[in-house]
């Protein structure tokens, strides 16, 4: 398959990870784009030859315009026990956003409530609790700043749509690119500087006798110079204490 857009990071009996690049539809909506999922069936069909339909179900998602790490199940015993690691927040996701306005605080935790606008495709984020809201929650840190633009570490708790991006835009740190939260002009592509960094959990499938497999997965900045600038300042924190934090 050339030029494809995306490259597999991991890939066992059980799972598929790939590091998408922007611009790429992960699930099919109204639009009728190829999608992520479609591209990666062919990509197994290919390479093992299989006959028929292949099965790949697909863990979580990203929105169109980011980049980064996605999670697909090649069994359905991967899917079920992926979706319940991701339901139980078994799972550690760090993104990098990249803003023009350097946050209040190096590091803090957000809080609010969101609701959705289906028609939009949008959401709004709330201080407080309003009907039919979601709460969200995220933490981040700056990591510094480059080219008059500050690269954050963002770590989401939970799981809402858009809540990175409504998230910062609501501090008043929309992402660059992203006018649909405030940002004020699109960039190359209509991408948005929002990528999926890292992830880390326990592998799905514990072989009998053998102890937990703990997985991290590190996806690589897409092809763009103004995103290469910023690899200055990964200072790579993810040791035991805090690859822990999200296990009871």
């Amino acid at each position: 398959m050339k030029n494809k857009p995306f490259q597999v990071i991991y890939e066992d009996n059980h799972l598929l990870i790939v590091n998408k690049e922007p611009g790429v539809l992960v699930q099919g909506d109204r639009t009728g784009d190829v999608t992520l999922l479609d591209l990666l069936k062919d990509y197994i069909k290919e390479k093992y030859n299989k006959p028929g339909e292949v099965f790949l179900g697909l863990v979580h998602r990203l929105d169109r315009p980011v980049s980064g790490l996605v999670v697909f199940a090649r069994t359905s015993k991967a899917l079920e026990r992926m979706n319940e690691i991701f339901r139980k927040r078994q799972v550690q996701k760090t993104y990098w956003a990249i803003v023009r306005r350097k946050p209040d605080k190096e590091a803090d935790k957000l809080v609010g409530w969101i609701t959705k606008d289906e028609q939009k495709n949008q959401v709004t984020v709330h201080d407080f609790e309003v009907p039919k809201s979601q709460k969200a929650e995220l933490s981040y840190r700056v990591l510094g700043k480059i080219n008059e633009h500050y690269l954050l570490e963002v770590n989401p708790i939970t799981g809402r749509p858009h809540q990175i991006r409504s998230q910062l835009a609501h501090m008043g740190c929309p992402i660059r690119g992203d006018i649909k939260y405030g940002y004020d002009r699109a960039v190359a592509d209509k991408k948005i500087y929002l990528h999926a960094r890292r992830l880390y959990f326990i592998h799905p499938i514990k072989q009998p006798g053998a102890p937990d497999r703990p997985l991290i997965f590190k996806a690589g900045l897409p092809n763009d110079p103004f995103w290469e600038e910023f690899l200055a300042l990964d200072d790579e924190i993810y040791n035991d204490k805090n690859l822990d934090f999200t296990f009871e």
